[in-house]
Order: structure tokens, then C-alpha cells, then sequence
């Protein structure tokens, strides 16, 4: 990755794994973040090597965990809805970095045809158990064969930015749907917590998203940004998750007061924590 023409931007922990330190570059044209250096791809797993990397577990040991459940009990739902209101006729989805397959199983019992792509052998594994299916690669797929394809927070992971995009071209039919859901770095959340924001994520999180980063990408492949849609519990599960980076203890209230804040601040700007953003072939 090339970053002599990107000006720095911050310099941030892995207080996941490694505790080594990486820095943040920004691209000024398309307002992103890259995360420099970007581990090769025979290291990047071992960044992956945590008991607490929590989408790829249903392990509920902590109150943390059993409230990032519950969360995600609800997500779930309205994921199921947000497809249902964008293809009610359902069909076909694929959802890349599927993790535990919690949300193509909802889908498979509501109707759908599902496929899904999984690095984690171990997520995987519980995946298959909820009767989840996966190709190994999309490239074993057929052009044009998904009404849905789905990436809930995983284009941050993706180490190839430009032929990701390009696949998922590909592979969506040309009345079919895109579901990208990624952290929003202009967030309240992410200014206040700063180096401590946990959703910088580094160096697993390659790129650190802005819409306007999402608009211009997509339409390189003409595909046309249509909607964006808030995540408006990532603000509380990030600030929990930042204030044990700063001080060490998760503090539950003052998480959630800077939770509320960013998405307070957010029903004016528009720049909440999170963002869903639905793409059209153009």
C-alpha cells in the first residue's frame, strides 16, 4: 500500500492481540483511513487469535457477552427485515464473513437460499451445526446469481479493497441487492475516544469508512449508492469496548452516555457509529 501522498492521520494500538502500534493514513479523495502496515496474509491470522474476538464465538461467559447476544438477538431481526423490504420475493443471499451463521440461518427459515463464505474454521464449524452452507471462495460461484449479498462488517477486513468490489459486481444480479455494513470513523464516538476507539480495530480493520468513501468506491464498478441506514447499537457496544481500551475496566455508564451522545449528535449529522449502506447496480 502506497501512502507517501496520504497525510497522517493517527497512530492507534492493537490492544486486542499484538499490542504492536500501526498508523492511519488519510486519503484525502475518497475521505478514508488506511491502516499502514497492512499485515501480509501469512501473518494475518494470527491477529485473529483471541478468545474475545466475539463473532466468531456464542460463548456468553460475561455480562458482555450475554448482552452482545441479546443485541445481536434484535440485529437479527431487523436484518431479516431490511431484506424482506428490499426483495420481498426472497431468493438467493450470500453472506460473506457469515461468522457463527446466525443470520443465513434466520434467513434459511424464512425462506431463503443461502450461501455463505467463512475464514474461521472454528466459526464455521458452528455454522454448519445451525444448517448453514459455504463455498470456500466466491470466485466458485456464478456470475450474476444473488438477489442479496451481505457483508455485515467485513469490508473493513478485506485486504484486497478493489477486487472485492469487483466480485461483488459480479456476482449480484442486475435487480439483486448489496448490504455493506462498516464503522463510521467521523462518528461522535470515534473523535472522542480517539487512538482508543475500539472500532478502528487495527490491523485487522484495513480501511476506516466515510459515506462519502463508500459512494466513490462503488460507483468505480457503477454501482449506485441508494440509502443509508443507521446502526445505532454499535455506538454503545464501541464506547464499552473503547473505555476498556483507555482505562483498562469496562465502565458500563459511561459508555453508554457516550453512546447516546454519538447517536444524539448523529439525528443532525448523520455520522452515527455505524452505517448500512444499500447499493444498486447502476
Amino acid at each position: 500500500m502506497n501512502i507517501s501522498n496520504k497525510k497522517h492521520f493517527l497512530t492507534v494500538k492493537d490492544y486486542s492481540v499484538s499490542k504492536e502500534t500501526f498508523d492511519l493514513y488519510h486519503d484525502e479523495v475518497l475521505d478514508m483511513l488506511i491502516t499502514f502496515p497492512q499485515p501480509s496474509l501469512d501473518n494475518l491470522g494470527k491477529y485473529y487469535e483471541s478468545e474475545d474476538y466475539i463473532s466468531h464465538t456464542d460463548n456468553k461467559r460475561s455480562l458482555f457477552e450475554k448482552a452482545y447476544h441479546f443485541v445481536k438477538s434484535i440485529a437479527l431481526k431487523n436484518k431479516l427485515n431490511l431484506i424482506n423490504l428490499l426483495q420481498p420475493n426472497k431468493g438467493k443471499i450470500l453472506d460473506i464473513g457469515a461468522g457463527t451463521g446466525d443470520f443465513l440461518a434466520v434467513a434459511k427459515k424464512d425462506g431463503w437460499q443461502i450461501i455463505g463464505v467463512e475464514p474461521s474454521e472454528k466459526a464455521k464449524t458452528i455454522a454448519k451445526n445451525k444448517g448453514v452452507s459455504f463455498v470456500k471462495l466466491t470466485s466458485e460461484l456464478e456470475n450474476n446469481s444473488f438477489d442479496v449479498i451481505s457483508m455485515w462488517h467485513v469490508l473493513e477486513h478485506v485486504p484486497d479493497l478493489d477486487k472485492q468490489i469487483k466480485e461483488l459486481k459480479r456476482l449480484l444480479k442486475p435487480t439483486g441487492t448489496l448490504i455493506i455494513a462498516v464503522p463510521n470513523f467521523k462518528s461522535f464516538d470515534a473523535k472522542h475516544y480517539g487512538n482508543f476507539w475500539a472500532a478502528y480495530d487495527v490491523p485487522i480493520h484495513f480501511w476506516h469508512f466515510s459515506k462519502t468513501a463508500i459512494k466513490l468506491l462503488f460507483e468505480k464498478e457503477e454501482m449506485q449508492l441508494e440509502k443509508v441506514l443507521p446502526m445505532k447499537f454499535d455506538s454503545f457496544y464501541v464506547s464499552l469496548l473503547s473505555e476498556k481500551y483507555k482505562s483498562g475496566k469496562m465502565n458500563f455508564i459511561k459508555a453508554f452516555f457516550i453512546g447516546l451522545q454519538s447517536n444524539w449528535y448523529a439525528r443532525k449529522n448523520f455520522e452515527y457509529s455505524s452505517h448500512i449502506y444499500i447499493i444498486k447496480n447502476s
